[in-house]
C-alpha cells in the first residue's frame, strides 16, 4: 500500500466529458496511467456546469447543452512523482486545463483487502 503524508503536489487536470483517446473516454485513460505509474491516487468528478477556453457554456439543467460536460481529474501524490507523470499528461491532453498545487497530506488510509476493514483503529468499511 502506498503511504503518503506531508508535503505533496496536486495535479487537477479539466476538459470535457466527451474528450476521447483512441476511442475511449480520456478521463479514463488518465486515470489508469496514474495507477499503471504508481501514483498514490485519482480520481475523476463531473461538472454540472462549466466553460473553457472555447467561452462556450455547458450545463446539465439544458437538455440541449448536457452534452460534453465538464470533468476534472483529481491526482495527489509527491511532487517527484507528479512531475514524472506530466509528460504523459502532455501528450494525452490536446484541450482543456492542467493545473498544479502545491498541497499537504494529513491523512492517507486504504482499507485493509483482506478484511474489508480501514487499517484505522474503530473504523469499518463494507
Amino acid at each position: 500500500m502506498t503511504r503518503l503524508t506531508g508535503d505533496a503536489l496536486r495535479v487537477t487536470v479539466f476538459i470535457g466529458e466527451n474528450d476521447t483517446w483512441r476511442h475511449k473516454p480520456l478521463y479514463s485513460e488518465i486515470v489508469h496511467r496514474a495507477h499503471t505509474a504508481g501514483l498514490a491516487g485519482a480520481s475523476v468528478f463531473r461538472g454540472i456546469e462549466g466553460f473553457g477556453a472555447s467561452s462556450l457554456i455547458h450545463t446539465s439543467r439544458l437538455l440541449s447543452l448536457s452534452e460534453d460536460l465538464p470533468v476534472a481529474i483529481v491526482i495527489v501524490d509527491t511532487e517527484e512523482r507528479v512531475r514524472a507523470f506530466l509528460p504523459q499528461l502532455d501528450d494525452l491532453v490536446s484541450e482543456g486545463l492542467v493545473i498544479l498545487d502545491d498541497c499537504e497530506v494529513i491523512r492517507y488510509v486504504g482499507r485493509d483487502e483482506k478484511s474489508g476493514e480501514s487499517d484505522t483503529k474503530g473504523k469499518r468499511s463494507l
